[in-house]
């Protein structure tokens, strides 16, 4: 038999019910959401940086990293809403490595996923208890979304998921904002069907049950390059992309037309540093084109407390990445003044 069933894993509600998330917390959650949301409908013309680790893999560096954020947040409020980003699911285009900390809590032992959803849900209220933010995930796996659902202000679609119907349908019943990313190939036909489902109502089965939902409005954007047929990025950061992009929004009907770059991925080629580069490019043609500005709501940069990444070892250092490289704090903690100063 090719498939083997480990164990039978907890209900979402279960799990919620055993690791609860405080009242207390829960208006924290709230105001955060308004927030954000707000600057998707254009009430407010703050920005946002999507910020953190390519892959959460420790919790106690995660939630110091996230506690870093916070006096920035405090510095730069009137300018920026910063999300962190604790990216707890991480797919793998061939399938091999490290799955996140869903599938491994502990990088270097074997999955476990009954453990890996407790991890990760702990995590996510440990980051929000000690810093009052509260963050983005990726939602990898569609029905897997349930277990913190009542926890992330923000969710993201990657490349190789946003074709699928599943996560499309699920963004749709989301309240929060959730950005489709375009596709491997960089086609951007395929990113706004994504946003044009996400925002749409539909009936279709979730977790056993038959469902409805209504849309949502919040659904956006994500540019984050693209790889051509040899194997060579193909950036879409650059001031024709976006015009390109926005010109596509004003021949569809959608709510809110909304896109957040991706700084990283295929935008840089995976060379980190370039990070900052880019933001200040993105940055430059937001200033100067009034559609751009209205448009471009946000960045994601992927960053942890020491800068590069290390393979998985024993003797790993403590808050570098295991997957992508990522810039150190001392650049990101620059960075994002800067953003701030162009915003």
């Amino acid at each position: 038999m090719s498939m083997l069933k480990n164990s039978e894993l907890p209900v979402p509600d279960a799990l919620k019910a055993q690791f609860p998330l405080s009242a207390e917390l829960a208006a924290v959650k709230r105001q955060r959401d308004a927030a954000i949301r707000d600057v998707f409908t254009g009430a407010s013309d703050r920005f946002l940086v999507i910020v953190g680790p390519c892959s959460a893999d420790n919790e106690d560096s995660v939630c110091e990293y996230v506690s870093r954020l916070v006096p920035l947040q405090e510095r730069l409020a009137d300018k920026l809403i910063i999300i962190p980003r604790i990216y707890t699911n991480k797919p793998r285009t061939t399938g091999e490595g490290y799955k996140g900390m869903l599938h491994q809590p502990s990088p270097d032992k074997a999955p476990d996923l009954l453990h890996g959803i407790i991890a990760i849900r702990k995590m996510h209220i440990r980051a929000i208890a000690e810093s009052g933010l509260t963050a983005a995930d990726e939602m990898l796996y569609p029905e897997n979304r349930s277990y913190l659902d009542d926890l992330l202000s923000y969710e993201a679609v990657g490349a190789r998921s946003v074709e699928n119907q599943q996560h499309r349908l699920t963004a749709s019943g989301m309240e929060i904002p959730v950005g489709m990313k375009n596709p491997t190939s960089g086609d951007l036909a395929v990113m706004l069907n994504s946003v044009q489902a996400a925002q749409s109502g539909h009936r279709f089965l979730y977790r056993g049950c038959d469902v409805s939902t209504t849309g949502n409005e919040l659904a956006h954007c994500i540019l984050r390059g693209g790889v051509d047929k040899y194997g060579t990025c193909i950036p879409n950061y650059h001031y024709e992309d976006l015009v390109r992009l926005f010109e596509l929004y004003s021949k569809r009907e959608l709510k809110n037309p909304a896109a957040v770059v991706d700084c990283n991925h295929s935008n840089s080629d995976k060379k980190f540093r370039e990070q900052i580069r880019i933001a200040g490019e993105v940055m430059h043609s937001r200033k100067y084109n009034p559609d751009l500005k209205r448009m471009i709501k946000g960045l994601m940069i992927e960053s942890y407390l020491v800068e590069g990444n290390q393979p998985i070892t024993a003797d790993r250092v403590y808050g570098k990445s295991i997957t992508d490289p990522c810039l150190g704090w001392e650049d990101t903690e620059k960075l994002l003044y800067t953003i701030a100063e162009q915003a």
